[in-house]
């Protein structure tokens, strides 16, 4: 099933043959790993065109372009000519994997030996001479039933990278005080072909006032809002004014777009916000999430991004938490903790935008916090009203990051564990995370590397793919998890694990 705001993949599969190999033999096994393919179900087109000259590539490089293929994947089916093949790489205008045909029989070593082993070698070389990014996976040379898979594995891939050279961050307003860590250099932004619109508050705050309550888009939000809150929705009296700030993000999304096809928000949403709007965006944020069009909260940019590219990856709405608390010793005596130790434990938390496909219970709820700095104590809540509180859903989970440091390099972090079901007893959306090897993680590289307190949590084991996806954007630098056997680069070497 296609995603909403994120690209339709369909790999353009293309064989090579150096001359001095038979041709027939890539021919014979791209017809094979077309047959596996349509087992895994990639959305693929077998091109008719093999490349062998610079002839050829520029017909392979039509052939995709009219069949409207936007990654593609390099089959060797024999050696392949390195120079060619590089240079359809370096002219395809999406994300490349390459890949080589693997011998099928010891019975046929002579005509049926195609050498693309040592082919892949000469490739990669020429690959780096040009400067092409390529991926290979982790077995690059195998048979098609070997081979289909990692080709169904870059079509999540490519779509990562593909949704960033498509789209467009809408931000509204400046960050909050003392919300510094949120604030980075965009310029890396650029480099992967991401756009960036700012505007101000008093932009956003104009057109909201010109969209009508009685307007039938935000009648028909507010219905689908008391359908999905359910014996949540403790505050009806304010759905209107949440379906019109829904309905003018979307509709600011859709006549924005300009030159990209997709967007993601980074919306400043408090002090200011309150005393203009008379709610706070939290509950419209997790619903925009949930249409695959992330609202990150305090103006977070690569927050949105890192939301959106989770998304992409894992192929379910995402949220923008903080790595907030730790977790009391009476809270998990006896528990699962899923093989993380105790220390390894902490509360994801945020003021309610995690989309409520996502939590196991929820309702509008009001921002505590906020309610303490900006309404009289004992009063009902009034402007601070518009959180989903509740649990997070129990299950797998992934923390990602994609962040310029102050050097204006990307670097990223990736960790996967659970989400516990455990009662969190507090407010806001939150629940408790469950990562093995969490404790030195945070020490060594969310501390040691800066990386803000917000993080991307994608409900599904994604760290393969957001792994392979970064790696291809050209981020070196990634931060994961290490095993007790492994030191940290910054880890002191004398303190026993």
């Amino acid at each position: 099933m296609a995603l909403a705001n994120a690209p339709d993949v369909k790999i353009g599969i293309v064989a090579v043959s150096r001359d001095c190999f038979p041709i027939e033999l890539s021919r014979r096994r791209l017809q094979r790993l077309a047959e596996e393919c349509k087992k895994c179900e990639v959305n693929f087109y077998a091109c008719e065109t093999i490349i062998e000259n610079e002839k050829s590539v520029l017909a392979a490089l039509d052939e995709c372009s009219r069949v409207g293929a936007n990654g593609a994947v390099i089959y060797l089916g024999n050696f392949g000519p390195e120079g060619p093949l590089s240079i359809f790489a370096e002219k395809f205008p999406g994300p490349v994997m390459v890949c080589g045909a693997a011998e099928e029989s010891g019975a046929d070593l002579i005509d049926g030996r195609g050498d693309a082993f040592c082919g892949m070698l000469s490739a990669c070389y020429n690959f780096a001479l040009r400067n092409v990014p390529v991926y290979i996976p982790e077995m690059p040379i195998g048979l098609p039933e070997e081979v289909a898979p990692a080709i169904k594995h870059f079509e999540s891939v490519a779509r990562v990278v593909l949704g960033l050279m498509g789209l467009k961050v809408i931000t509204f307003g400046p960050r909050p005080q003392d919300f510094y860590a949120c604030n980075a250099p965009i310029k890396p932004l650029y480099d992967l072909g991401v756009e960036v619109m700012e505007n101000s508050e008093l932009d956003l705050l104009g057109i909201f006032n010109s969209v009508d309550e009685k307007d039938s888009e935000v009648v028909a939000v507010v219905e689908d809002m008391a359908r999905e809150l359910g014996e949540g929705n403790t505050y009806p009296d304010i759905l209107p004014s949440l379906a019109r700030f829904e309905v003018t993000l979307m509709r600011f999304a859709q006549e924005n777009l300009g030159s990209r096809q997709y967007a993601v928000f980074a919306n400043k949403c408090w002090p200011a916000f309150e005393q203009a709007f008379g709610f706070v965006p939290c509950y419209v944020n997790g619903r925009l999430s949930a249409k695959g069009m992330p609202v990150a909260c305090e103006v977070d940019i690569y927050g949105a991004v890192s939301e959106y590219i989770a998304y992409l990856a894992s192929g379910v709405p995402a949220t923008l938490l903080d790595i907030n608390n730790t977790v009391p010793a009476d809270m998990i005596a006896g528990q699962d903790l899923k093989g993380a130790e105790p220390k390894d434990l902490f509360m994801g938390f945020h003021c309610g935008n995690t989309p409520a496909c996502c939590m196991k219970t929820c309702s509008l709820k009001y921002q505590l916090i906020m309610k303490r700095l900006m309404e009289e104590p004992g009063s009902p809540p009034s402007i601070t009203r518009g959180t989903l509180d509740g649990q997070l859903r129990p299950g797998p989970a992934t923390w990602f990051r994609l962040q310029a440091n102050v050097d204006n390099e990307l670097t990223s972090y990736i960790a996967e564990g659970e989400i516990l079901d455990i009662d969190p007893r507090s407010h806001g959306g939150i629940g408790i995370f469950a990562i093995p090897g969490f404790a030195r993680f945070y020490r060594h590289v969310l501390l040691e590397k800066r990386f803000p307190h917000h993080g991307a949590v994608a409900f599904e084991h994604a760290g393969k793919v957001l792994f392979d996806a970064v790696r291809l954007l050209g981020v070196e630098d990634i931060g994961v998890p290490l095993p007790a056997s492994v030191k940290y680069p910054s880890e002191n070497p004398f303190v026993k694990l």
